[in-house]
């Protein structure tokens, strides 16, 4: 290749924060960068056009050794604990300067881009790599500024990644030699000794769940938007395995996002330009819009080819159940461009409930709303390795605990307050089990799912019959069009009705047990959402 087809820039043409002797790649182009990554051996080219590349060793984020640098800005704001562990800033400092200095002979891929789609809230990012398949999910996953934008473009943060670059805990301060350390003061994120790309996307996040909420009064949140015609916007928040992308990708609504956005005063905001979607199992018939989106320019991450062809075998996990696609948002032939839409009008948490209490569809007051978002609650169905079948609970404080660098109870206020100043509707909705547990009852019909969603963003929930919960509270709508009566009330799907009451107990209990670690935190009005188990 010649240099004028790399694009080549000496390290002076760039504002630089490291000084190499290397080749320095400014913001190449998609076609380039997949180029330069199937010649350095980085990935091969999928049928499609989308590049396969591999991660190597960590196939997914490393929760405990990701670090914020304890300072001035963060020792009385952040929630330290498991989640946000503690980092000196002077060893900081030194492993800044060894990273640097490790690079100081290296190519780099440099990458100027922003997230927030919304003007106002804007974070301009340069990120350094030392593979250009990461620099090409960067592309993929943050926002793309203008040609014109870049001519006079000043990074608000850094991102320094190199998988190469391992740390030695006993000088460095890292668990192990990886790592991926916050330092919220030098606006700076160093990812040393993995090749997940998801870390440089979910380091971002976590800095601006501290920025926004804590310096602007913004709720950050870990969820997908969509707008309808009559630009109404809904959000949906849920774990893995609720069916938060593939009911939040509606025909007849424009896809804002479908993981991380903003709520300000007048609009609900996309921080990224892409999506990163798993595809363990995909196929056209089930997520038609993913499938399309990995073509030429998106990435696929740690898949296989079936034998003998370049045709990606979704159904092979040799590698790890957590493969994944990341490609920008304009794959999306449903997108809404720019990623902003207005206040929301309806907000949905999704819940696979393989416990069959919740109801298929309940809607929360403000304490509810407050106490559910703090929970995050759903359950994962067990393996059937030694017979186990007992569904596991599973709660994440607002639905995204691992990138939380407040307490939970900071965002669960804010959510509340803009719940009320803006009187949003908000939703519970379980596609787990109904007519009994896992093992016994069945999976919530995705047609009825879809139902439920279309009635309530219609309105057409607004003046039916309510029941209240006996357990949780929560109000219960008792017909809703396309959706059986008996399906709304899940015990009177139950054979036995004395089991139903005993597994609400059990459900209720364990919700209260997971929310002593945050009472002391929690109001008076979050308290009052909490479910009251029955003396059966």
């Amino acid at each position: 290749m010649q240099d004028s087809v790399l694009e080549k820039h000496s390290k002076t043409k760039v504002l630089m924060e490291i000084n190499t002797s290397g080749n320095v790649y400014l913001n190449l182009p998609t076609a380039t960068l997949v180029e330069m990554a199937l010649a350095r051996q980085e990935g091969f080219l999928t049928s499609t056009g989308a590049l396969m590349a591999d991660t190597g060793e960590f196939t997914g984020r490393s929760p405990k050794d990701r670090f914020i640098v304890l300072d001035d800005k963060t020792k009385d704001s952040v929630w330290w604990g498991d989640i946000n562990i503690p980092f000196d800033p002077d060893k900081f400092d030194l492993l800044e300067q060894k990273m640097k200095y490790f690079l100081s002979e290296k190519d780099l891929f440099v990458r100027d881009a922003y997230v927030g789609a919304d003007p106002q809230h804007r974070l301009n990012l340069r990120v350094f790599n030392t593979m250009a398949w990461h620099n090409l999910f960067c592309h993929n996953m943050f926002l793309r500024p203008e040609k014109e934008e870049l001519e006079h473009f000043e990074p608000d943060f850094t991102i320094i990644c190199a998988p190469d670059f391992e740390a030695n805990p006993a000088i460095d301060g890292t668990k192990s030699s990886n790592f991926a350390i916050l330092n919220l003061t030098k606006r700076m994120i160093l990812i040393g000794g993995t090749g997940y790309a998801g870390e440089m996307k979910k380091g971002i996040f976590s800095v601006l769940n501290f920025i926004l909420p804590h310096e602007k009064g913004i709720l950050s949140m870990h969820c997908s938007a969509n707008i309808g015609k009559k630009e109404d916007t809904a959000i949906f928040f849920g774990l893995s395995g609720t069916g938060k992308t593939t009911l939040s990708a509606d025909p007849n609504r424009k896809l804002i996002g479908d993981d991380e956005h903003g709520w300000t005063d007048t609009t609900v905001f996309n921080f990224e330009g892409g999506c990163y979607a798993k595809v363990v199992d995909l196929t056209r018939e089930k997520e038609p819009e993913i499938w399309d989106a990995i073509r030429f320019g998106a990435i696929v991450e740690n898949t296989r080819f079936k034998p003998g062809t370049r045709e990606v075998d979704y159904q092979n996990i040799e590698v790890t159940q957590n493969t994944r696609t990341a490609y920008p948002i304009y794959h999306i032939q449903n997108a809404q461009n720019p990623s902003i839409g207005g206040i929301p009008k309806n907000i949905f948490f999704l819940t696979a409930d393989a416990f069959g209490v919740i109801p298929p569809i309940s809607r929360l007051n403000k304490s509810q709303a407050m106490y559910h978002f703090i929970s995050g609650y759903t359950a994962k169905v067990a393996g059937t390795e030694m017979g186990v079948t007992e569904p596991k609970l599973t709660f994440s404080a607002c639905f995204g605990a691992a990138f939380l660098p407040l307490h939970p109870t900071e965002y669960a206020s804010l959510f509340g307050e803009k719940m009320e100043k803006h009187e949003v509707n908000v939703w519970l909705i379980n596609t787990g089990w109904t007519g009994g547990p896992y093992g016994i009852g069945s999976r919530m019909k995705l047609a009825y799912t879809r139902a439920m969603i279309t009635a309530a963003l219609e309105g057409n929930l607004d003046q039916v019959e309510y029941k209240k919960h006996s357990t949780f509270g929560f109000e219960v709508p008792q017909e809703c069009m396309n959706v059986p009566k008996e399906v709304l009330n899940p015990k009177n799907t139950w054979a036995d009705s004395s089991a139903y009451d005993r597994q609400a107990k059990k459900l209720a209990e364990a919700f209260v047990e997971n929310f002593r670690q945050f009472e002391s935190f929690a109001s008076p009005e979050i308290k009052k959402g909490a479910p009251t188990p029955l003396d059966l």
